[in-house]
């Protein structure tokens, strides 16, 4: 069966599926007919993705270890790569998912004849931080570079978004909890958002080229100030918190105090580093390569960080009830 575009369906494989991305991702492209096969080792976040998500073929797989997750590549349109192990301090865990994971993928790929492998990779890899995350994700971008495989590079910086509960969504469930909330320095570090939709908009189009080995920076336009972000988002939900600035050294001192209290990491040291590192990443001309215009955080912080991301609140109940 033809879909309304009047080629045939694809099957494309979504690895990373049940994160914010892929949960926004996955809906369209089954509405434009595609057959998706989902994989994740997050069997919380992928019972969300099943509710969403209904045509979807979801299982459960971890990417870092041999497994039958492989054999689905078989036949495939497109692999989607999209996992990233962001939050932790353990050095092992990221060189574990973001760079002996993609090496599995790519020989996968490899082995299986995929005509197109779209990774997602990060603005990190430009960075000025050296830190875990970005080393491993550098790992497996050259994984992928270094390969056979036909495929297309994407690197996005930090992405804000309906289902959003790592970042900028962490601070928001802090800001609805705590009337003070401490900020690293004068938190005037600069981040240039982009939002998941343009991201989601930019992947359909990259399936729609033919892989050239192309890397495209897909940066947001704007350059906002941190403390400047949690403003909007404090306006956008009628809060009134007092951001208070802390040196350096005592953010650091409170995150492993939380650590130690907690047991459970929810913003590391290398986070903070990379936070406050001073990128200004080169904006490639994304919006007219691929015609998708550019949405600004003004625009779509009502929607994201109001009262209604339904999304948001399923995967944090999910996680809760898993452990996470």
């Amino acid at each position: 069966m033809n879909n309304d575009s009047g080629r045939a369906p694809r099957r494309i494989v979504v690895t990373g599926a049940a994160g914010m991305l892929g949960q926004n991702l996955i809906p369209r492209l089954l509405a434009k007919g595609d057959r998706v096969v989902a994989l994740d080792k997050n069997a919380a976040a992928l019972g969300v993705l099943g509710e969403r998500a209904t045509q979807a073929e979801i299982h459960d797989a971890d990417l870092a270890e041999e497994g039958d997750w492989s054999s689905r590549f078989a036949g495939v349109d497109a692999v989607v790569d999209l996992k990233a192990q962001i939050t932790s301090a353990d050095r092992a865990l990221h060189l574990r998912n973001n760079a002996e994971a993609t090496e599995r993928v790519v020989r996968a790929c490899e082995r299986h004849g995929v005509p197109h492998l779209v990774y997602l990779s990060s603005s990190v890899v430009i960075s000025k931080a050296n830190d875990f995350y970005s080393e491993s994700k550098r790992r497996g971008e050259t994984a992928v570079r270094k390969s056979s495989a036909p495929h297309t590079i994407l690197r996005p910086p930090l992405m804000f978004g309906p289902g959003d509960i790592k970042h900028l969504g962490l601070i928001l469930g802090l800001m609805t909890r705590l009337p003070v909330i401490p900020i690293p320095g004068d938190g005037r570090f600069m981040r240039q958002p982009l939002y998941v939709g343009d991201m989601c908009a930019v992947i359909e189009r990259v399936l729609e080229r033919t892989p050239a080995g192309d890397i495209f920076n897909i940066i947001g336009h704007e350059r906002i100030p941190f403390v400047d972000l949690l403003r909007e988002i404090r306006r956008v939900r009628g809060l009134a918190n007092l951001f208070v600035p802390f040196p350096h050294w005592l953010f650091r001192l409170a995150l492993r105090t939380q650590r130690a209290l907690m047991r459970r990491t929810i913003f590391t040291k290398e986070q903070l580093d990379a936070l406050t590192a001073g990128d200004d990443f080169p904006i490639d001309p994304w919006t007219e390569t691929f015609g998708v215009p550019y949405s600004t955080f003004g625009s779509m912080a009502p929607k994201v960080y109001g009262e209604n991301d339904d999304l948001r609140v399923a995967l944090l109940r999910a996680n809760q009830t898993a452990g996470r």
